[in-house]
């Protein structure tokens, strides 16, 4: 961990998950054993390590950005770890891939827009019944823009209101939701 924070830092990229979502992302991979998980916004594999360090050796991990050039960060210092899969791809285009495929997901740690703003439908629907869906940055930071704070409003009506899952909202850490999906 400490060299893929180090590589971060040099290289000026600030939008990495904190600690405390990464131990949380480490418990949550844990209860999944053998688990399909997908974290959608690799950046430079923070959050990476952190679902590595809970998956079991049977576990996989896909995970996708479109920045190839803070994946190969993530892919330096993670490649050779068999479980994990990298993808450098628009997010909404890989997650419409993974749909045509039929894949599904015990977990998906939503941290780029695909996903989370743009997206979300296809994603839910790659979570399995039982699955977790997970997102961070749900409180106010300061390097939102304007046109933010309508944006992550729209975002939690959205998953609070929805009948296919059970949600719970953290105002803890950047701000956490994390949502099963009953059915």
């Amino acid at each position: 961990m400490a060299d893929i924070q180090s590589a971060t830092t040099a290289m000026g990229f600030d939008m990495f998950s904190d600690s405390r979502t990464g131990s949380l992302l480490r418990t949550l991979a844990a209860s999944k054993p053998n688990g399909a998980l997908l974290e959608l916004g690799t950046g430079t594999g923070i959050a990476t390590v952190w679902l590595l360090e809970g998956m079991d050796s049977r576990s996989t991990l896909l995970t996708v950005d479109n920045d190839d050039q803070v994946v190969a960060v993530a892919q330096k210092h993670l490649g050779d770890d068999p479980r994990v899969i990298f993808t450098v791809l628009d997010g909404g285009e890989y997650l419409q891939q993974l749909s045509a495929r039929g894949l599904t997901f015990d977990l998906v740690f939503a941290d780029t827009w695909p996903g989370k703003y743009t997206h979300l439908e296809e994603t839910l629907e790659l979570l399995r019944v039982g699955g977790i869906y997970i997102v961070d940055d749900m409180l106010p930071q300061s390097n939102w823009p304007d046109d933010h704070p309508p944006k992550v409003r729209r975002l939690i009506e959205r998953l609070t209101t929805r009948s296919d899952l059970h949600v719970t909202r953290l105002n803890w850490s950047t701000g956490i939701i994390i949502a099963a999906k009953v059915t």
